[in-house]
């Protein structure tokens, strides 16, 4: 296993693993997630690949097949009058192909993540999951991170 920044050669790969997010976000949530589809398009990702501010990494086995991504885009909060002005990696996706869960993939993406923000001067990393995937709460607790909020809401 290897992990590193995502080429254009991995977008099909890629498109392959947002339409499983989709999948779990469509059937957990509905009313909300239209299904099946992907949050990206073919043509969009060369693009968020090549940008600087959206890191997004990618690991592979030997033979550079994709197993799973790690989508990430920095974030401050510059001049704000309320928070301070802090450099954030925000991890907007990781998804681990459903053939290879549990085998190391997902906390591979996670720590170099983490490294990559280290390196790039941020204060920490962040990322947001749904009630809806516990098997992700609890993945992501096992990494040591720590619920920082919880957003609610009432159906009308």
């Amino acid at each position: 296993m290897n992990v590193r920044k995502a080429e254009e050669k991995d977008v099909e790969a890629v498109l392959r693993l947002l339409a499983q997010v989709n999948m779990v976000h469509h059937n957990g949530r509905p009313d909300i997630f239209k299904g099946p589809t992907t949050k990206y398009t073919a043509e969009q990702l060369p693009g968020i690949f090549a940008n600087p501010e959206t890191p997004v990494f990618v690991c592979v086995d030997d033979a550079d097949a994709v197993l799973g991504y790690a989508m990430c885009v920095f974030k401050r909060h510059v001049n704000d009058n309320l928070l301070t002005d802090v450099k954030t990696l925000y991890i907007d996706d990781i998804c681990v192909d459903e053939a290879v869960r549990g085998g190391g993939v997902g906390r591979a993406l996670y720590e170099r993540a983490a490294q990559f923000a280290k390196e790039s001067g941020c204060h920490n990393v962040t990322l947001n999951v749904w009630t809806l995937n516990p098997p992700a709460m609890r993945f992501y607790e096992k990494l040591g991170m720590k619920p920082r909020r919880i957003e609610m809401e009432q159906i009308l």
